[in-house]
This record gives structure tokens, C-alpha cells and sequence, in this order.
């Protein structure tokens, strides 16, 4: 990212660019100690520790030589900045007061989140980025902070702020005292209780400004907090839909962010699923035999209009309860997630269905919504992985409503009946022209003939059956067949016909479910 979005994240109270005319790219962060050799700093920010003002100005030249984008200086006079300026190198001033440690930290913290959101639609810094952002839409001074109260994230504002906020920055967490205050209110419990924007009045005696916070909320789970300092200006008339919107998008992040301790692991098994990475070296680095033989069993929530936190939520408990069952039920199992659902690779031995369907019951218990899992078929070696995915995903896309555990075996033809329905969809020249003749024909004059061709089709031409599904008499079934026959000109005398008037009146009705809704 460049230095100006690094700034951006970060900002004041932290530290201020006395070189305004710099605008590198920054790749990583990397510590300067004067007792040390200098290394290689190839456009990483470098923080020269234990030289201040003038003294640190070899070290300025040091790090410009060795490919530095950027360099922090604790007090950096203006000759400094001149330094910088002949190195060819930008230059920041680090607030006294800051550690060296919190420093790398929040850097490396923001860059993180860039590189991480790289190829996707966040914006590099992430949730400094959106308190900036509430900030502008608020008219405040914004600080983001989780379920513990430690600050992850905060404005950079030059406008007037109170000791309560600089403290909070200095010390990376609420003052013991202010919270203490905020307990005896009732903050807190309402913060926890509700989403709703809560206001925290002014008290000059303790050198604290009026404030507005809301909690960041994933269902009933308590996240953290934003909260949003008042300046010298009055707060943003729509201060508090903004505010709502955020802890919204809040939500998310952290519990995105809440996974990614075990991000290198799921990496693994993700590039496994894929086929992406070599199953040999994925089975060397987590210790694990490439030639047993195992099954891909696919998880997946099903949720009706999900709002998106809740849906994290869920996946993140998915994730969580499906490693632990898994990992008690084999040691070698494999868990990790990929897009919405979460896949596990476990050895392929009797029982594996009871286990998985236990596991279907104890996910819908704790998110309070259903769970449905595919198996796939059992694959002799970690090489044919993603063969058992693809299976296992097929399977979760054949399901219905009604069980909570299939294999490939219980819905093979469910599965072929969909992907033979797919490849009619995306390929329209395939279509026959006297079956979208029937529709339209329906439709015009509000006959029945799909729906009862679709039911003789499926009762292999047994007249009496097809009557009793649909209440009519037989005569009138007969009857229908015959005009359908003279509307579309289809022989249904012919086999092949048959199959692909079949076929085709199916993916006229869109789906099996609807299909199904059509026969009653």
C-alpha cells in the first residue's frame, strides 16, 4: 500500500509525515537497532530505535541505501526532514511518548489487513479504514475496540481530543477507572443488550467529551464496540445510521478476523480440496499418510435472506464445532473451510454417516438453523481429494428439505438429473423449440398440459395413476396427451423424444422443487 494509505490507517496521535511530498509504496516493517548491521530493507518501513532528532541521521542514509521506502524517527527536526529529502527517502516523526512496540504492531497490523484483502473489494487498512470513514459520517473521533475493550482501531483526527481517548490510544485499551464509571451507568448493558446507539454525556470534571457508542453484534453474540468522541463541532445529524451501518460491517471483520489463527492450517486443506496444492507436501507439513484412503464430507448452513454478521457467525461456529468433532473422531482428519462451507477429509470407515449426521444436530442446535451435509464418495489416496469435493458439493446441491445427511449413492440420480439440467440451461442452442411451444400454449390459454404431460412422463405412461395424482378422470389425461402431442409435434411414441421432452419440460419449470410443487 502506499505511504499515504498507511497514514490514512494510522495517522495521529502516532506519528506525522515530515516529508509531505513522499508518497512511496510500503511492503513490510523492520526494526533499525544503531547497535546492528543494517540489513536488507527492500520498500519496507524502517523504525530507527535508540536514536533520536539529529543523531538518527546516518541511519536515515543507512536505511535509504539499503532500500528503504520509509523511516520512523522519534523527534525529527526539520534538518532531518532535509536528509531525508537528499536520501531520497520519506520520513516519519513518532510521538515521544509512543513504544516501539505498538508502533510495529499497528503497522504491521495495517498492512496485514491490506495484503490479506488484496484481489477482493476491502479497502487496504481495514478497520482503521472504517473508522475513518465513520468518522467523516459521524463528525467525530472514532476508536473501535473489541468484546475486551483493547482498541483495534481508531481515526486519525486533528481535532480536539480528550485525555479519555488519548489515554485509550497510548494504552491500546480503555482506562480501568473510565470503565469502571461505564459499569456503574448501565453503558455496557446496554451496549450488550441491543442494537441501538447509546450516548454517553459530558463530565468536564473528568476531562471527558460528550460521546456516542454502539455495539458490534453478530446475532445475540457481543463482538465490541465503536465509540465516537465529539469535537468542536456538534455530532452529524445522521451520526447514528451511520454508526448502525458500521458495526454492521464491523461485525464481519472481526469475526473474519476471528479465524484467522488457523489461517495457514485451512490454507492447506482449502489447497488440498482444490487440487491447488500437492497433496504430498500438504501431507509432510500437517502429518498425515497421502496414500490412506479418506472421504470429503461438505457442510453447508442453510439460511433463508441471512444477514450477513450472523451468516460469519455461523460459519465461524461451523468451523469450530466440526474441527473438534472431527478431531476427536480421528486424529488425522482434515477441516477447513472454503466460500460458505466447511469441508472435512476423514478416513473412510463404517459409521462415518452416524458421525456426520451428529454433527448436522449438534451445528443446528447451537446456530438455531439447519445444517445439511454431503458426503462424497471414498478416494483410495489424498491425490483424488477433489474428486470426493466435488462429489460432496454435489450432493449438498441435489439436497432437498428433507434429510440432514446424504451421500452420493442416496441422490446419484438427483445429481445427474441437476448437472444434465445445468448443461440444458447454459446451452440454450440444445433446446427444443415444441417444449417452449407447451409453455407458452399454458400460458395463453391457461390449459394444464405441462404439468400433466410431466406427470405421465413420470408415470411411464400409466394413465390411471397420472388421473389419481391429479384428481381428473382418465378420459381427460388422455385427452391432454393428445392435444399436447398436436401443440408441440413431438412423437412420444419415440423413446429418445420422450427423454428429451422430458428433460426439458423440467428446466422449463426451472426446478425439481418447483416441479414437484406442480404435481402437488
Amino acid at each position: 500500500m502506499t505511504l499515504r494509505q498507511l497514514l490514512v490507517a494510522i495517522g495521529k496521535p502516532l506519528v506525522e509525515l515530515c516529508t509531505p511530498e513522499a508518497d512511496p509504496r510500503v511492503c513490510g516493517v523492520a526494526i533499525l537497532d544503531p547497535d546492528d548491521e543494517p540489513g536488507s530493507y527492500q520498500q519496507d518501513l524502517v523504525l530507527v530505535i535508540g536514536a533520536r532528532g539529529r543523531e538518527a541521521a546516518r541511519f536515515v542514509r543507512a536505511a535509504a541505501r539499503r532500500g528503504a521506502a520509509v523511516v520512523a524517527v522519534k523527534e525529527a527536526p526539520a534538518e532531518l526532514a532535509a536528509v531525508a529529502r537528499e536520501a531520497g527517502i520519506a520520513l516519519l516523526g513518532v510521538a515521544p511518548r509512543m513504544r516501539w512496540d505498538q508502533v510495529e504492531t499497528v503497522v504491521r497490523q495495517v498492512l496485514d489487513a491490506a495484503a490479506l484483502s488484496e484481489g477482493s473489494d476491502e479497502e487496504p487498512g481495514d478497520l482503521f479504514v472504517l473508522a475513518q470513514t465513520l468518522a467523516a459520517l459521524t463528525g467525530g473521533s472514532v476508536s473501535i475496540e473489541d468484546a475486551g475493550n483493547r482498541v483495534l482501531a481508531y481515526s486519525r483526527s486533528d481535532d480536539e481530543v480528550d485525555e479519555l481517548r488519548r489515554l485509550s490510544i497510548l494504552g491500546w485499551e480503555g482506562p480501568r477507572s473510565y470503565l469502571a464509571l461505564l459499569r456503574e451507568w448501565g453503558v455496557f448493558e446496554r451496549l450488550r443488550s441491543g442494537e441501538e446507539v447509546v450516548r454517553i454525556d459530558e463530565h468536564p470534571e473528568l476531562g471527558i467529551r460528550r460521546r456516542l457508542a454502539v455495539g458490534i453484534r453478530a446475532g445475540a453474540q457481543h463482538l465490541g464496540t465503536i465509540w465516537v468522541q465529539e469535537g468542536r463541532e456538534a455530532f452529524a445529524d445522521r451520526a447514528d445510521s451511520a454508526l448502525l451501518g458500521g458495526a454492521r460491517l464491523a461485525a464481519v471483520h472481526l469475526l473474519r478476523h476471528r479465524s484467522e489463527a488457523g489461517r495457514p492450517r485451512n490454507e492447506l486443506v482449502a489447497g488440498l480440496l482444490d487440487g491447488k496444492a500437492n497433496p504430498d507436501l500438504v501431507a509432510g507439513q500437517l502429518g498425515i499418510d497421502p496414500a490412506a484412503a479418506c472421504t470429503v464430507v461438505g457442510f453447508a448452513v442453510r439460511e433463508r435472506e441471512p444477514d450477513q454478521p450472523v451468516h460469519e457467525l455461523h460459519r465461524a461456529d461451523m468451523l469450530s464445532v466440526v474441527s473438534v468433532h472431527m478431531a476427536s473422531y480421528r486424529k488425522g482428519a482434515l477441516v477447513g473451510a472454503s466460500g460458505s462451507r466447511v469441508y472435512a477429509v476423514l478416513p473412510d470407515e463404517p459409521g462415518l454417516a452416524s458421525l456426520v449426521a451428529d454433527v448436522a444436530r449438534v451445528l443446528e442446535r447451537r446456530t438455531g438453523v439447519r445444517v445439511q451435509a454431503g458426503i462424497g464418495s471414498p478416494v483410495p489416496t489424498l491425490h483424488e481429494v477433489p474428486g470426493s469435493r466435488a462429489e460432496a458439493d454435489r450432493v449438498l446441491g441435489a439436497m432437498g428439505e428433507a434429510n440432514a445427511v446424504a451421500t452420493i449413492s442416496d441422490l446419484r440420480a438427483e445429481v445427474l438429473l441437476g448437472e444434465t439440467l445445468s448443461l440444458l440451461h447454459g446451452n440454450p442452442d440444445l433446446r427444443d423449440p415444441a417444449v417452449a411451444s407447451l409453455v407458452a400454449h399454458d400460458e395463453e390459454r391457461g390449459t394444464e398440459l405441462v404439468p400433466t404431460l410431466l406427470a405421465y412422463l413420470d408415470a411411464m405412461g400409466d394413465v390411471g395413476a397420472v388421473a389419481a395424482s391429479l384428481h381428473v378422470h382418465p378420459n381427460t389425461v388422455r385427452h391432454r396427451i393428445r392435444r399436447a402431442g398436436q401443440v408441440s409435434g413431438i412423437d412420444f411414441g419415440d423413446p429418445r423424444e420422450r427423454l428429451s421432452c422430458h428433460l426439458q419440460l423440467l428446466l422449463a419449470v426451472t426446478t425439481v422443487t418447483t416441479y414437484n410443487a406442480i404435481r402437488g
